[in-house]
């Protein structure tokens, strides 16, 4: 953190002198933000299976995360066993509370309480309503006061069914309470606190989402503030947001929002969610630590992080995504390029000057609001892929000529073989020589492994692989091929750790292939292969195969 910029360290100043925005205050609102990164299985085409939601779950404990919403278990089996997973395991660390979420209706709350007994975790049931007056009229067709006896029914069943367990508390949603009208918003959640008894040692979480953005971030803040400011029994309450993005502005509503008195912000990491997604706790924190604020998150592998969000969702993260996009840290612009070279000269020259480290001086390179090596990132991709850029863009003629659409980080591991060739011969290189040099470098054939043949159906994968100079099939279930290759690898001594798959193609029209592009681990480093087939499949297969015997 003291590296900070001066601009970003004065906001960062205005924000902490900001009512309830001290940094020790700031700290315990956003460092412990909470991750409702698990439960927006509701917004993936793809639900995310145990697996993968356990993976998420254990990145988020070792990233630090403090509360966790894990499920809305009375909507799938699933989340009601992740939960039960929960309570039978020690997956779970004891300072992690567990939040749960369920509609205002008793037999889901009852499924819902049924999913966390034996939890030893601290635990959040969290109960919501849609409470403005479009739903009340046209989805739920009642008037006020039904409505409200309808919310403190769903409370009292929770109360009923929970209020005697000492290790859990209860939070309240009024969904869509941006568009709620301001007295009846106080009404109900005055209700709530009231029924449910909050104290400061019990408090209550009352949840004031902005469900879908309709304003500009401000008049949300307004909201918040007068929330903040008329709430009964103001400190029996946790004050916490949840903005949705439907105008783009869900971290702007965040930020302003803690400013006006919120002590919590709901999101998902690099936020995901309904529609155009929930407020992204991932630049809301990198935002924080950019201002000189510890947002008390691990983000030094930030690039893990990516992968396995982008693995339990099974969507791509945008090039240009803040922090973590793999454009961010690049300049294309010979001017940006210029002076964030001379920004690197600069800062290593002051840290000799000043006979300290450079990772702990102040930062203050431009077009670069945080230091790259924050986030686990070098400095060696800043530079040489946007040099090589500047010299026709090898990554541009690859897609110009072969229409091969390279990942980011594969073009950095793709320059450095450029960068030797080049150096090697003095001469420029065409985009003919670049895709033989591709070739050598991704797609020859290694030694100590062949495929030989494979079969994938419904139920299973037939894998026959050739080591040395036997033949060997297994047959693999509940994976699919590439977790199947990779097993039938290693039953033979041969392990390969694939990170990322990467679908393109070579060439066009009825003369093209299938290129997939695996990332995989190579002891400590991370390295690049390649397989192509007119078969989508059999060319993920062969990049497989190519990464094991490279």
């Amino acid at each position: 953190m003291t590296k900070t910029p001066a601009p970003w360290r004065e906001a960062g100043q205005l924000l902490a002198q900001a009512p309830l925005a001290r940094p020790d205050a700031l700290q315990q609102q956003l460092g412990g933000l909470i991750g409702q990164g698990l439960p927006t299985n509701q917004a993936l085409a793809e639900p995310m299976d145990p697996a993968r939601k356990r993976r998420f779950f254990e990145l988020m404990v070792a990233m630090g995360y403090k509360e966790i919403e894990v499920g809305y278990p009375s909507a799938s089996q699933t989340d009601f066993d992740f939960v039960r997973l929960l309570a039978q395991s020690d997956l779970a660390p004891d300072d992690v509370t567990v939040v749960v979420f369920t509609p205002a209706r008793r037999e889901l709350i009852e499924r819902t309480v049924e999913s966390i007994a034996g939890i030893r975790n601290e635990v959040v049931i969290h109960m919501y309503a849609a409470t403005a007056p479009i739903w009340r009229d046209v989805v739920l067709g009642q008037a006020r006061a039904a409505h409200k006896e309808m919310i403190l029914a769903g409370g009292r069943d929770v109360l009923e069914l929970a209020g005697d367990r000492p290790r859990v508390r209860f939070e309240f949603s009024p969904e869509v309470f941006n568009l709620t009208e301001p007295d009846y918003a106080l009404e109900i959640c005055d209700a709530m606190t009231s029924l449910w008894e909050a104290t400061p040692e019990r408090p209550v979480i009352l949840n004031l989402p902005a469900t879908v953005e309709v304003a500009t971030p401000n008049v949300y803040a307004d909201q918040i503030e007068y929330m903040h400011r008329n709430l009964a029994g103001r400190d029996s309450v946790i004050l916490s947001v949840h903005p949705h993005n439907d105008r783009g502005t869900g971290i702007a509503c965040a930020e302003l929002a803690v400013l006006a008195g919120a002590q919590r912000v709901e999101g998902c990491i690099f936020g995901n969610g309904e529609r155009t997604g929930n407020v992204d706790i991932a630049t809301l924190a990198l935002n924080l630590h950019a201002q000189g604020v510890d947002p008390m998150i691990d983000f030094s592998d930030i690039d893990e992080i990516r992968r396995t969000v982008e693995h339990a969702n099974r969507l791509e993260i945008h090039a240009r995504h803040p922090y973590v996009g793999d454009l961010v840290h690049t300049a294309f612009s010979g001017t940006h390029l210029d002076a964030i070279k001379k920004g690197f000269a600069e800062h290593r020259a002051r840290a000799m000057a000043e006979g300290r480290p450079e990772s702990e001086i102040e930062w203050r390179v431009p077009y670069l609001p945080i230091d790259p090596a924050d986030l686990g990132r070098d400095y060696d991709a800043v530079i040489r892929v946007n040099s090589q850029s500047g010299k026709g863009g090898i990554a541009y003629l690859l897609e110009a000529e072969y229409g091969i659409e390279l990942p980011r980080r594969l073009q950095i591991d793709f320059a450095r073989h450029v960068q030797a060739r080049t150096d090697e011969t003095g001469a420029e290189m065409s985009a003919g020589e670049l895709w033989a040099l591709f070739e050598q470098s991704y797609l020859a054939a290694g030694k100590g492994a062949e495929l030989i043949g494979y079969e994938s159906t419904e139920a299973h994968v037939v894998i026959t692989i050739r080591v040395g100079n036997d033949d060997f099939t297994s047959k693999h279930f509940d994976v699919g091929p590439v977790e199947a290759l990779t097993a039938a690898l290693a039953e033979h001594g041969i392990v390969v750790d694939v990170l990322s798959l990467h679908q393109t193609s070579a060439g066009a029209g009825n003369d093209s292939e299938a290129l997939t592009l695996v990332e995989y681990r190579d002891g400590e480093a991370t390295r690049w292969a390649a397989g192509r087939s007119r078969s989508v499949l059999e060319a993920s297969l062969r990049a497989v195969i190519r990464a094991a015997t490279a």
